[in-house]
């Protein structure tokens, strides 16, 4: 089960609960894999509601990876995420929030 004072979200990813966090290490991860020079340029870029399903894959596996799964971005697009792509961009917008303070 979340804790959502450390930052914590759960989601429903193949008929499995998981628990997400974007840590500090799966932030980093972001960072890299979307080519962000740091978090400022990793709000901004969101900051419009604009995402792709790429994006989408990258903050939902750094969020699994940073909650400790081991699951690859490769898996996760594979996967059948509860809600479709609407489901994958409530999950991100709960991990983006949560990491960030806004609740």
């Amino acid at each position: 089960m979340a804790n959502e004072m450390r930052g914590e979200v759960d989601a429903e990813i193949d008929g499995k609960t998981y628990t997400l966090c974007l840590t500090l290490g799966a932030l980093a991860e972001l960072e890299a894999s979307l080519q962000s020079s740091d978090l400022n340029g990793l709000a901004e870029r969101f900051e419009g509601g604009r995402v792709s399903a790429r994006d989408l894959i990258a903050i939902v596996g750094a969020g699994l990876r940073g909650g400790g799964n081991a699951v690859s971005d490769v898996e996760l697009a594979n996967m059948s995420i509860n809600g479709g792509a609407r489901g994958a961009a409530t999950i991100a917008v709960k991990l983006l929030a949560a990491a960030f303070g806004e609740q």
